[in-house]
């Protein structure tokens, strides 16, 4: 085929401009370095198990693989918001290795979600946290981030696609309804996200985290503390303000530190739940 001036010039123009869009994408650097990292973990794991084991140790002459594996499983989901201003800032911070800061998924305001690293990966989101018996969240948990600077309600647009990304990882991983979770829950302490306008409650409703309202027939027994009930529920009471703090967030839609009747009943029947699963 035979092309004329003009269609030679057209088809260069087109060239140059995909060229120019593709040097424009402010993170084709970053994704390249996730693309060399993976290759480098991956490489990692197909490595025969006898070539990690200590040389000192007494080593059976000959390795014997087992065919019983698979990948390892998250199950929890914790909630974040971003406490940034825009969701291509949050971006941006995920992506330079200085700020030591990950999560699986960012969700923008228009609902947009950006998988930022593949569900068996180990995200930097928890931090130091607690919640229960279990001390490293990061490795057991998948971390998604809301744009949202902490004092604004969350957009409808964004809800709709977490409730749809939620409905997908509860599928595949089998996550139990009460492992859906906020930031503040494993780190009272340190942290208020998702904060107290996130809706828990509508979440709930579809199988993703607890909710119960207060009801007279339930109530904490007398002999049994607050901290005491907090941490069966799974908080870390070693700053017990903070976890009660970060309860009433969570499940009162509260921002005060006063433990009510109400809260109390709520207390008991999270606790109730727990026993009974």
């Amino acid at each position: 085929m035979i092309f004329s001036k003009k269609q030679l010039f057209t088809i260069a123009v087109m060239v140059l401009a995909t060229s120019i869009a593709c040097n424009n994408f402010p993170y084709s650097k970053t994704n390249q370095f996730y693309k060399k990292h993976t290759k480098q973990l991956a490489k990692l794991i197909k490595e025969d198990p006898s070539m990690q084991t200590v040389n000192q140790l007494p080593k059976a002459a000959d390795w014997v693989g087992t065919t019983n594996f698979d990948l390892r499983k998250p199950n929890f989901v914790v909630i974040h918001h971003t406490a940034q201003n825009a969701c291509e800032q949050t971006l941006k911070t995920f992506t330079l290795e200085r700020t030591k800061v990950s999560a699986h998924y960012v969700i923008c305001k228009d609902g947009t979600i950006h998988h930022m690293l593949n569900d068996y990966m180990r995200a930097w989101h928890g931090g130091i946290s607690k919640w229960g018996n279990n001390t490293d969240l990061n490795s057991s948990s998948i971390g998604i981030e809301l744009d949202n600077n902490g004092f604004e309600p969350f957009d409808s647009a964004q809800i709709n696609s977490l409730l749809l990304l939620l409905a997908q990882l509860k599928e595949t991983y089998k996550i139990p309804d009460a492992n859906f979770i906020g930031h503040a829950d494993i780190a009272p302490k340190r942290k208020v996200d998702p904060n107290i306008q996130f809706p828990w409650v509508v979440l709930a409703q579809k199988g993703y985290g607890v909710w119960f309202e207060p009801n007279v027939n339930y109530t904490l027994p007398e002999s049994m503390s607050i901290p005491y009930a907090l941490a069966m529920v799974g908080y870390d009471i070693k700053d017990t303000t903070a976890a009660i703090l970060a309860f009433k967030r969570h499940f009162r839609t509260d921002s005060t530190a006063v433990i009510t009747d109400n809260d109390k009943s709520v207390l008991y029947q999270l606790i109730q739940n727990k026993l009974s699963h």
